[in-house]
């Protein structure tokens, strides 16, 4: 798994035969996916029912949307932080690129964005592309519910199951100059609630494990990343970890990346279920409006917050206690 240091990094198999709700390999499978989410933050998920052509396919169509010109780029256009297209810029890196597609499983937002990059719609790009933000979408929810059904929510799972779309972003973080080990971009814990990373298998993601200690993670062909973002720790009332993550690039060859990012409906409240707040678990955060977090976080004043701290600073209950 490519992983530098000692640390095993958690990849799990959702075998099909595991996952029928209630038995003992979902059981089994829910402690190990909670466990990975508390103590890492993130795990490698194999899933192997999307399929290589699918992303292969993507990856390819993504090459074709890097080569369309600038001007139709800058369509790619939102008031919302990263909901849009961004150039190189000294503000992420001089070596990323990329583009949103917000609600990304709405066949028709897949087409309105093809629309504005190619003349002719591109409809196999459409396709596509709706059908990996869809299967993606799926093994989400798929994760959710084995961390609702592992902290024993799994009766009320739907009214503790949050609403939302899925945001894609396409991905390009270029080769640094020869012998260089560059920022692709910078660490940070992410803000949607969680996020789901594919690549086309050139390593440059990296996670913090403890104070300063980075791995690097090289994703296999049928694997995905799962990410919790810093609602869903949260809405766990603090027992799931937001990791602090970046890309660093090195080598001669450019990274492609896709990530799919779960943004909750307008007007949802982030809280954490009754259940995961006791005398030995007292609520560390209160209750927000998810889209009030997000703007703040990338508004000025959170700007000389540290990312990982942004949360703290807004929703916290109680001041952070030193060790």
């Amino acid at each position: 798994m490519g992983v530098q240091a000692e640390i095993e990094f958690p990849v799990i198999e959702f075998r099909s035969a595991d996952l029928e709700r209630g038995t003992d390999g979902w059981h089994r499978l829910c402690k190990r996916v909670r466990e990975a989410c508390e103590t890492f933050g993130c795990f490698e998920v194999a899933y192997k029912k999307i399929s290589t052509e699918v992303r292969e396919e993507t990856f390819g169509l993504m090459k074709e949307l890097i080569e369309v010109p600038v001007e139709r780029k800058q369509k790619n256009a939102s008031p919302m932080p990263y909901h849009g297209w961004v150039g190189p810029c000294n503000q992420v890196s001089l070596l990323y690129e990329g583009f949103g597609l917000g609600d990304a499983s709405n066949y028709d937002s897949v087409k309105s964005f093809a629309q504005l990059m190619w003349p002719d719609g591109h409809p196999r790009f459409c396709n596509t592309i709706h059908t990996m933000a869809t299967q993606i979408e799926e093994l989400n929810k798929l994760i959710w519910l084995m961390l609702i059904d592992s902290y024993g929510l799994g009766e009320k799972w739907e009214s503790v199951m949050i609403n939302y779309k899925t945001l894609v972003r396409f991905m390009k973080y270029m080769a640094p100059p020869p012998g260089e080990y560059e920022r692709g971009l910078f660490a940070h814990t992410d803000k949607p609630v969680s996020t789901i990373i594919c690549d086309d298998h050139v390593s440059g993601l990296e996670i913090e494990v403890n104070d300063g200690q980075w791995i690097k993670l090289s994703l296999s062909p049928s694997s995905f990343c799962f990410v919790v973002g810093d609602p869903l720790k949260a809405w766990s009332n603090g027992r799931l970890k937001a990791v602090n993550h970046r890309v660093m690039m090195s080598g001669d060859k450019d990274r492609l990346s896709l990530a799919a990012f779960a943004i909750p409906v307008e007007g949802t409240i982030i809280k954490a279920p009754r259940e995961l707040i006791d005398e030995q678990h007292p609520q560390l955060y209160k209750d927000f409006n998810f889209m009030d977090f997000f703007l703040f976080a990338f508004s000025d004043p959170a700007k000389h917050i540290d990312s990982g701290e942004q949360l703290q600073a807004f929703a916290s209950l109680s001041p952070p206690i030193s060790n």
